[in-house]
This record gives structure tokens, sequence and C-alpha cells, in this order.
């Protein structure tokens, strides 16, 4: 279980205020300069060094993400160079996920501090940062913390005092979950529909206003300062082989509990659960299925998940991702068919429209699961559902086919007996009134 001092959000409940007196306090901008003096390549490769991963889902190597931002700022028209930009995702839009709104809300100063470091890192002249709209109460707290970031001159002209200047602008989405997707949010960032573009080029060569952009996730920019005050060897230290450091898990559902806790990494998913939810709702024979890194990735039977270890890896292990680490528990009480026909409903009316797989495929995936729930399909429809969730991943511009797809895959995975059952009940009770 990971001790108190080793948390990096330790005002992740509230319990103090979040303002930058109490940030300090709490060892928040506590001589950030020292940090920058580092020099740029020295903080890219500690990032490197410590093995963290990107904490929005796809687990990318932070640092390595960082270093394919450009040395030397290229030139744009007219020969003037071109400034490089930090978009940090403050989207999270992943149904349960809920990790990033607690850091913007308790402690904002950890999330600026780490803008600035990364941002200096890659030779960003500014940051964006893209906060979901439904985020009021968190939207306010931001602008409030980057406005006193400002006025003690800890960001903005000459930042820290270290000579070099960084802006942080905040940007209010408008609630879509498409622009979660690194693209779409440079697009919705520009004044654009929300729609993800084509690579290449990436971002690092051509992304915000034309210019080099570096997108990351809140959690993973704002554990940056703390990684560099207590070295990378520290981080390394949690967690199995390339799957290093401490992470917040949000766990909803059926546990007793329900909350987001920061843990080591690798932790069995039971202890995850018993430490800090409160068990399974109706103790562990009542374990139906677990999705473990929010509604995008494959479930996970109860019998499979005591043991799994919340990684990356382990989660893959068992056919599942980590993604956000948005733990969804579901027990015996759960209509599981109408869970995933509900996620599937989801995809479908989040589809951004420009890819014909995920236009059509989410569609008609999400009627033929109502179908299934009911029981009012043929079993050959079962297959034929599979062969379309395949058509549709790996075959579109963004992962939101693949986000669309994976949840029904897990299901006629694990659960086709449940499937066929209903059809069998279904057209049993029909040919039952037709006699």
């Amino acid at each position: 279980m990971l001790a108190d001092k080793d948390r990096i959000f330790t005002n992740l409940y509230g319990y103090q205020p979040w303002n930058l007196a109490a940030a300090r306090v709490r060892g928040d901008w506590d001589n950030t300069k020292a940090l920058l003096d580092k020099g740029r390549d020295t903080i890219i490769e500690e990032i490197k060094a410590s093995g963290l991963r990107g904490r929005g889902g796809a687990g990318f190597p932070t640092g390595l993400k960082w270093s394919f931002m450009p040395k030397e700022s290229p030139t744009g028209p007219g020969g003037k160079p071109r400034p490089s930009f930090l978009v940090i995702n403050a989207d999270e839009s992943e149904p349960g996920s809920c990790k990033d709104r607690e850091i913007i809300r308790h402690d904002p100063h950890k999330l600026i501090e780490g803008a600035l470091v990364a941002g200096f890192a890659m030779g960003a002249r500014a940051a964006y940062i893209y906060i979901r709209g439904e985020y009021i109460r968190e939207g306010e707290t931001l602008f409030a913390a980057v406005a006193e970031a400002y006025d003690a001159g800890l960001i903005g002209r000459n930042a820290c005092g270290s000579g070099y200047d960084f802006d942080v602008f905040v940007h209010r989405g408008a609630g879509a979950y498409i622009c979660g997707e690194e693209t779409a949010m440079i697009e919705s960032l520009e004044g654009k529909k929300g729609q993800p573009r084509l690579k290449p080029p990436f971002p690092a060569g051509a992304g915000l206003y034309g210019c080099p952009t570096t997108v990351n996730n809140v959690e993973s920019i704002a554990v940056a300062p703390t990684i560099l005050r207590r070295g990378a060897g520290w981080f390394t230290s949690f967690g199995r082989e390339n799957n290093h450091g401490t992470k917040l898990f949000q766990i909803s559902g059926h546990v007793n509990t329900p909350c987001v806790v920061e843990e080591a990494m690798s932790i069995p998913f039971r202890e995850l659960i018993e430490k800090h939810a409160g068990g399974i709702r109706g103790g562990w024979d009542n374990l139906l299925a677990v999705i473990p890194g929010g509604s995008s990735v494959p479930l996970v039977p109860g019998h499979m998940c005591p043991e799994m270890p919340m990684d990356f890896d382990g989660c893959k292990e068992q056919g599942s991702g980590l993604g956000t680490a948005a733990v969804i528990v579901m027990d015996k009480s759960t209509d599981i068919v109408r869970a995933i026909a509900r996620l599937s409903y989801f995809y479908k009316h989040e589809s951004c429209g420009q890819c014909t797989p995920c236009r059509e495929g989410t569609g008609w995936m999400w009627r033929v699961m109502e179908r299934l729930r009911s029981g009012d399909a043929a079993l050959e429809e079962i297959d034929m559902l599979q062969q379309v969730t395949k058509q549709v991943e790996g075959h579109t511009i963004c992962a939101l086919g693949d986000a669309a797809a994976w949840p029904i895959q897990g299901l006629i995975r694990h659960f086709r007996p449940e499937l066929e059952r209903r059809i069998a009940e279904h057209s049993g009770a029909m040919q039952e009134a037709a006699e």
C-alpha cells in the first residue's frame, strides 16, 4: 500500500484550500527555477528514466513524447520562427473517469507548475489547458489559480525568475467526447468543428495553428515537478517493469465506498478494492465483471479479476486495458447486456461522423445490441455483430471506432451464453404466443 509520504496529490480530497499559499505549504512552486536550471535535455532524460507513461489512456512514454518536439524553432512564412505549444487535455469525457477534475478542483497549482516545467522542457511558448465544458466549478478554480500564478510572477514574462517567458491559457470545451482525441482537441482550440485530423503530419510537426505541439493528459503533466524533485529512481520504485510510478484510480459501481485514490501501479485488483473501496457489494462471490480502464476497454469477468495487476501490461494480459484506470465494478444484479448496449448508444451519439465505418457502424452496433438485450434477434446475429466490430476496429482516423467495438467484443467473448439464453427465451415465448 502506498505510504502517505509517497503521495504526489496530497490534497486530492480538498481537506486544505486549493490556493497558492496552501499549495506552497504542500511543496508546490518550491524553487521551480532550480528545476528549470537543469536544462531542457536533463528534464526530458529524467522523465524518460522515471518510466512515466501517459495517464490519459494510451500509456505512451511521456519523456519520449516530449523529445519529439523540435530542438530549434522551425521557420514559418516569411522566415519567422514558429512557436511551439503544449496542449493539456482536461476534457475527461470517458464514462467512469473522474480523476482530472479532482486535480483541477483541489490541486490546480500542481498542474500549472507541471505545465511550466513540461513547456520549458519542450521549448513551448505557451500551454493551452482544454477543460471539459461541464466542469463549471473546476474551470472557475483553474482560472483563479492561473491568475494567482501570474500575479506571483510564476508564469508569464520571466517565469519564476528563470528568464523564460511562458503563458498559460484555459479554454472551455463544449462537452464533446471526440474533443478528447488530441487532434480533434487542436481543431476545437482553433475554433473549428472537433474532428480528428489525418496523421501524418503528427502534432509534434504541425499541431496547433500549424506549429509543433505536444498534447498530454492532466495527470501526466501534474506529476512531472514531483518526479524531478524526488528523482526518477523514487518513481521507478513503484510498480512492475515498464509500469512504474503512482497512479490515480477511480473506482465506481458496485463497491461499498466508491472513490478516487492514488495508489502504486501494479497493485492487485483485490487489494485495491479491499483497501480503498470497502470491498465488493455483497462480497467477492457477487462480482460479475469489471471494466478496468473506462468504458472504452473490454470487460473482464469477475473470476479473472482478483489477482489482476492494475497496470498497463496486467490488464492487457487479461484481454483488456488500463486506460485511464477508471475501474467500473459490476455485481450480479447488473444486466450486463443492457450495460454494454448503453455504452454502444454513447459511442453512437459521440461519433463525429467523419469516418464511414464509425458513423454507420456505431449506430448499427447499437441497434443490434438493443435487439440482443431483449432477445429479439437470431443466433447468427451474434457472429455478424462480432464481424462488424472487426470491420470498425482499426479502420477509423481516431480510436473512437475501437472504443465502440471493444466493449461489445468483450461481451461476446465472455458472456456469449447469456446472449444465446435471451434469444432462446424470446423465441420460446414467441412460439408459445403463436400456438
